[in-house]
């Protein structure tokens, strides 16, 4: 140990203060930039994507624009196969689902104890499966069973009881007691006129239509309508990234629309992702210039004191031990550094998390931001170290 303590006495005489200063505090505010942007860009995620998550997959669902009375007069806003096979073939899409709809005549009973309290026509749509963000119990169509089960957009749920119901005396009912409703449906067509039992399974916050599986649709379709094939006149779009100014280009350029709001907020998304980028992208630069100060720093103390290294490595001290010292300094800084700018993060993101949970955002994990900042630092150390290590060993080996 008595060894140890005089050749960092020896060694050090030729430290830089001042740059070893620097370095840490140029890698600190690199560092820093990259965890507070990533930590930012975590909690306010789902204000715009609704789950918190990087890897979300997003849906949009398009129609075509219709114009004036076209359809009146034969033009059908549906989707044909080239239009379809087009729109897969984008470098944005995941994969496309056809709506089905039904093409015969549904009447829809509910009421209670054989008192039917509300008659209303009705319209089935169909999805595949992997499509519908509702893990309903009892999905599926068994024609032996003659029932129908179906999942409804929240939004259906909301006018009736806050529009219909209150208008109309009618008793309001939540999602978890809907589902012993009493429904019967009426279906009508192709010289059919047959009685079903639904019952509702779910409800969906993605589709704003009503559910039904698509064994049923096509069973339906064959059994009630005229059997003639109609081409989808809406699509569900799985995009990689629904912000993508490639998408909107699209969209206009074909006259396609995306339901709701769902582009607005895809725009505001894609910008949160491009700012938040080129802020940790700032952030890494910073960190790489600090990395080659430091770098720089060491090579000149060593070649400062290369006579001096020479001569420990004649009197026995093995490479590993003349690199220690510095490796050590190295390992202290940057663990420092480590530190330093997870309370930074820290800091920041206690100040700005009482405005977000304000308006009712909870905020991310912290997993992310700590994940990064580990390897970056992890980085930067490892290169030092293999850097001094390669030096020193190139003073014993010349």
């Amino acid at each position: 140990m008595k060894g140890k303590g005089l050749m960092w006495r020896l060694l050090r005489k030729n430290i830089s203060a001042g740059q070893m200063i620097g370095f840490a505090l140029a890698n600190l505010v690199g560092l820093a930039i990259v965890v507070i942007a990533i930590q930012f860009y975590t909690d306010v995620k789902p204000v715009f994507s609704g789950e918190d998550s990087f890897l979300r997959k997003d849906f949009m669902i398009i129609t075509k624009h219709v114009e004036g009375i076209g359809s009146l007069l034969g033009d059908r806003a549906e989707f044909s196969d080239e239009a379809i096979s087009e729109l897969e073939a984008q470098p944005w899409v995941r994969r496309v689902g056809r709506f089905a709809t039904s093409d015969f005549g549904i009447d829809a009973y509910f009421g209670a104890g054989g008192s039917h309290t509300l008659r209303t026509q009705f319209f089935f749509e169909s999805i595949p499966d992997e499509f519908i963000d509702v893990k309903a119990t009892g999905w599926g169509f068994d024609p032996a069973q003659q029932v129908v089960p179906i999942i409804m957009s929240k939004d259906y749920l909301s006018l009736y009881n806050f529009g219909f119901a209150q208008t109309q005396g009618m008793p309001q009912v939540s999602e978890a007691t809907i589902g012993s409703v009493p429904i019967t449906f009426r279906f009508s067509g192709n010289g059919h006129d047959e009685i079903m039992r639904g019952r509702i399974v779910g409800f969906s916050n993605r589709l704003n239509t009503i559910i039904v599986p698509y064994d049923f649709m096509r069973w339906a379709n064959e059994r009630y309508s005229t059997g003639q094939f109609k081409s989808p006149a809406r699509l569900i779009v799985e995009v990689s990234n629904p912000g993508d100014p490639a998408v909107d280009s699209f969209m206009k350029s074909h006259s396609y629309e995306i339901a709701g709001d769902k582009a607005d907020s895809n725009r505001a998304a894609y910008f949160l992702t491009v700012v938040t980028t080129i802020v940790i992208a700032v952030g890494v630069i910073i960190s790489a210039l600090a990395f080659f100060v430091l770098l720089l720093s060491i090579h000149l103390l060593l070649q400062k004191n290369s006579e001096k290294l020479q001569n420990l490595l004649l009197l026995g001290y093995s490479p590993s031990e003349v690199a220690r010292p510095y490796v050590k300094m190295v390992l202290i800084i940057n663990a420092t550094i480590l530190v330093a700018a997870v309370a930074l993060m820290l800091i920041a993101r206690w100040r700005y998390i009482g405005t977000l949970q304000a308006i009712g955002i909870e905020g991310g994990t912290l997993a992310w931001s700590l994940m990064a900042a580990a390897v970056i630092i992890g980085a930067i150390t490892a290169g030092n170290v293999v850097a001094i290590r390669r030096r020193v060993s190139a003073l014993w080996h010349g």
